[in-house]
């Protein structure tokens, strides 16, 4: 099967049209406002407007009130949302779209135990951080602690770059990887060249696994 690919944190224009010439499968935009790669809605407007179908947009929210993530719903037009706090399912699900819930592998227990609370998520995405954080670290966590097998697509996240993704694709073998420090210069800027390796060394861990 085929590995997907998720950009996370998309800040720039030049950055959502690189990626979307890669082939990207999905593009994530953060809508946390202590987040260094967030953005607003007149933003993602902007960012989104060019984006052709079949590539996913994913919105990125944190312990945001519903009020919150209705009003970007109402102005942005999102496909995906994805949760990285402390939601419970009856809060993910009252948005009528399907969602991805982080599984927080820093402080977790037993991912089998968290991702059975969710019965109605998509998929999850596995990340380095531990719970009351959001992510994009740029840690990577062991793969060992990936299950091996499960019901519904693990997206890994958590320290993916150029140089270890071809590993961990080849190792995990998991629906899709997600990757947003890993191909940038700064926080919310990325780099082409990283992003063009990113995709090629993704393509190479698949061949190879």
């Amino acid at each position: 099967m085929q590995t997907r690919i998720k950009f996370c944190g998309m800040t720039r224009v030049q950055d959502v049209q690189t990626a979307v010439a890669l082939g990207v499968d999905a593009l994530g935009f953060v809508f946390v406002a202590d987040s260094a790669r967030n953005v607003n809605v007149e933003n993602a407007k902007k960012l989104i407007t060019d984006i052709p179908p079949f590539v996913v947009k994913v919105g990125l929210f944190m312990n945001a009130s519903s009020r919150e993530v209705n009003h970007v719903l109402n102005n942005v037009k999102l496909n995906l949302l994805q949760f990285h706090g402390d939601e419970d399912e009856s809060y993910c699900i009252q948005f009528e779209l399907p969602y991805l819930k982080a599984v927080a592998m820093g402080s977790v227990n037993s991912v089998d135990a968290f991702t059975n609370q969710y019965k109605s998520a998509t998929g999850f995405i596995l990340d380095s951080h531990s719970q009351g954080q959001m992510g994009g670290s740029g840690k990577a966590f062991s793969w060992g602690d990936v299950p091996k097998k499960h019901e519904k697509p693990m997206i890994l996240a958590g320290g993916l770059t150029p140089d270890n993704v071809a590993e961990a694709v080849c190792t995990v073998q998991p629906y899709a990887v997600d990757v947003s420090s890993g191909i940038e210069t700064s926080k919310g800027i990325k780099d082409p060249a990283k992003m063009e390796k990113f995709v090629k060394e993704v393509h190479r861990g698949q061949a190879n696994g």
